[in-house]
């Protein structure tokens, strides 16, 4: 029906919290008690409230306790939750605010590359959090067009 979420392991909890925080504005909520640490992250509105809609699941996987995540989750080899997407390439969000989110990666210090669609009246960001999961932001709103059209002409 549609995506709800995605899980990612992270030795970097803190790091991947700040990262979404100030990349896409999400922020930590609620969570199950869970037998091992995390965070669900979930979108907010204009004012930084959540919307109640967790759509990032972080695992700290440098604190598992008894039976913890292994037990809960299953285990996976250290070579496949250190860093990147593995066989996922990204995952993309329809986003719109574009001159927001220009403002808000560049006092994060955060990089992006961007791109048009050819052919498509579609712009994207991309952007990689602390472990590499590449995240494609799309733009398809006309006013958002324009800003990365005027962009691209400075």
């Amino acid at each position: 029906m549609r995506l709800d979420h995605y899980s990612s392991r992270t030795a970097d909890l803190p790091g991947c919290i700040d990262f979404y925080a100030k990349a896409l504005g999400f922020v930590p909520g609620p969570r199950p008690d869970f037998p091992f640490a995390g965070a669900w992250l979930y979108r907010s509105d204009a004012q930084g409230k959540s919307t109640g809609e967790a759509v990032v699941h972080l695992i700290d996987i440098g604190t598992q306790g008894e039976g913890g995540l292994s037990g809960y989750l299953g285990d996976k080899a250290a070579g496949q939750i250190q860093f990147g997407t593995g066989a996922i390439d990204h995952i993309a969000f329809e986003a719109s605010g574009l001159q927001a989110m220009y403002r808000n990666l560049s006092a994060g210090g955060i990089v992006f590359r961007e791109r048009r669609v050819p052919g498509m009246a579609l712009h994207q960001l991309f952007v990689e959090d602390p472990c590499g999961v590449t995240l494609e932001l799309n733009y398809v709103d006309a006013d958002d067009l324009a800003a990365a059209d005027a962009r691209a002409k400075v």
